[in-house]
């Protein structure tokens, strides 16, 4: 059974095979469920499979501010092939005297959230799952479907044009709880979990070519990113372009100046973005300071509730 978790975060464990026991017991003590969703009918209602039965979420349950008109009806349809939290309402039967168990998701997205602004505190590390991307950030499922918005500034220390050159949906992610705001949502952040400066130019040396992603291109230099948070600068090009994948040799680190100096050595069409490294899996973070200690210029991330 899976509980407060992002739905379908731990579908490999858990693909809704339960047993009629099972079911009746979670009706009764409330427990949050997961199983696939096979079909949203006209109605809206969704068909979820439950390995002994079937299960019907109807439309009105199947997500909060769904009867009150603030979530649209494609937040339902967009389940269908995906993995949904519920509470058992109800096991009854059909005209055939089939056994089906009436469902809700919308009671188990409440419980999460009431759960989750209870015991969450600001700094603290959550699992989380990308459930879609916009130019301004990405939306996360943190729990049964509640959303929390991860800020596009707030992806990385390396600059991004979108957040899908960080992110695909379904990906399951750590974040870090940045703000609770007294209406119940929930802002995070998602840099202070990829290292400091130091800590990921520790893993690079002078002398080094390694590949990396071209992401802004200034009068003065290419900022290359080669770590999700750690990018270094290179000579201007005219052939080079956002985007682009490149390969860099690292010319010098030169860490009293947070500089990482870089020569293009080629560019090309990729599909390629570093690979996301987590220094910090769970706990809570109180403050965190990404520039080295002997370094003029501070950046920082101070959590406070």
């Amino acid at each position: 059974m899976i509980i407060y978790k992002p739905e379908g975060y731990l579908s490999n464990a858990s693909r809704g095979n339960y047993t009629s026991a099972d079911l009746a017991e979670a009706k009764i003590t409330k427990a949050v469920l997961e199983a696939p969703v096979i079909m949203c009918d006209a109605s809206h209602n969704l068909v979820v499979n439950l390995g002994c039965m079937k299960g019907i979420i109807p439309r009105s349950e199947g997500a909060i501010g769904i009867t009150e008109g603030y979530t649209r009806d494609i937040a339902l349809i967009s389940r269908v092939g995906k993995t949904v939290c519920f509470t058992v309402t109800s096991i009854t039967a059909d005209e055939n005297g089939r056994p089906y168990a009436l469902l809700s998701r919308s009671e188990a997205q409440m419980i999460c959230r009431d759960y989750l602004l209870s015991n969450l505190k600001i700094g603290d590390i959550i699992n989380a799952k990308i459930t879609h991307l916009e130019s301004f950030g990405a939306f996360c499922d943190i729990g049964c479907g509640n959303i929390a918005l991860l800020p596009i500034d707030a992806i990385s220390v390396s600059r991004i044009s979108h957040p899908s050159d960080r992110f695909y949906v379904g990906e399951n992610i750590k974040a870090v709880v940045k703000n609770i705001a007294p209406d119940g949502k929930i802002t995070l952040s998602h840099k202070e979990l990829l290292g400091t400066w130091d800590e990921n130019a520790e893993m690079f040396s002078a002398g080094q070519t390694v590949t990396g992603v071209v992401r802004s291109i200034e009068d003065y230099g290419i900022f290359v990113e080669i770590a999700p948070n750690l990018a270094g600068l290179a000579e201007p090009r005219a052939d080079i372009k956002v985007g682009k994948q490149a390969s860099v040799y690292i010319k010098s680190i030169i860490r009293e100046k947070m500089k990482i100096k870089l020569i293009i050595i080629d560019s090309f069409d990729n599909s390629y973005s570093p690979e996301i490294k987590y220094f910090m899996n769970e706990g809570n973070i109180l403050e965190w300071e990404y520039s080295p200690d002997i370094c003029n210029k501070k950046i920082f991330t101070r959590f406070c509730g």
